[in-house]
């Protein structure tokens, strides 16, 4: 079985508090016609580097029933920069469009089979998966990017149109794992195109 969910896997359910005081459950976003889960979290330059770009899509597509929802596995171990508190800050300081969320035990990071930050999952309706992978092909410098997967994956989903390239490698820094060197990954973790 692979790391990572597979497509046409079914969201794994959630319940996880978030950076304006509530907690979330898929029940939470029932109403989304397309739900788009990502790990993310405050440090890493490929987050930060894209961001922008994140937040784009979501204003974007938001009035097409398009749901975000950021997920932080990462341990506080490795990097102090995701905790809680200072998510929180960079909620206040930045407003970015979607619920960011803490996952403390990383339970859903491993439910998900989140690789890298940023990793992008899309949900259909039903909350099949959908789309997996990167959000575009340079999200350190998304000046120099050519593609923007995530897009286009909504933009066909939204049509009702086949999706060109449904699973992409995510591109990034890996999940920060709790008593794990900084760059250790699950040994059944492995890239999702080969």
């Amino acid at each position: 079985m692979s790391f990572t969910l597979a497509l046409g896997a079914t969201a794994p359910e959630f319940w996880l508090p978030a950076t304006d005081g509530r907690c979330y459950s898929l029940a939470d976003f029932a109403d989304a016609r397309v739900l788009v889960i990502f790990f993310t979290c405050n440090h890493c330059p490929f987050v930060t580097g894209s961001n922008a770009v994140t937040r784009a899509s979501a204003e974007m597509f938001h009035s097409q029933g398009v749901r975000f929802v950021g997920i932080n596995s990462n341990t506080i171990l490795v990097s102090a920069e995701d905790s809680f508190k200072k998510m929180i800050e960079v909620m206040q300081a930045d407003k970015f469009p979607w619920v960011y969320l803490r996952d403390e035990s990383q339970q859903m990071a491993l439910a998900y089979g989140a690789l890298r930050t940023p990793h992008f999952f899309v949900f259909n309706s039903a909350r099949t998966l959908i789309y997996t992978g990167a959000g575009v092909d340079n999200p350190i410098d998304t000046s120099k990017m050519t593609v923007n997967y995530l897009n286009e994956a909504l933009s066909a989903l939204l049509a009702d149109a086949p999706i060109g390239t449904p699973l992409t490698n995510p591109i990034g820094c890996n999940v920060k794992w709790e008593g794990e060197d900084a760059h250790w990954m699950p040994a059944d973790a492995c890239d999702l195109v080969l």
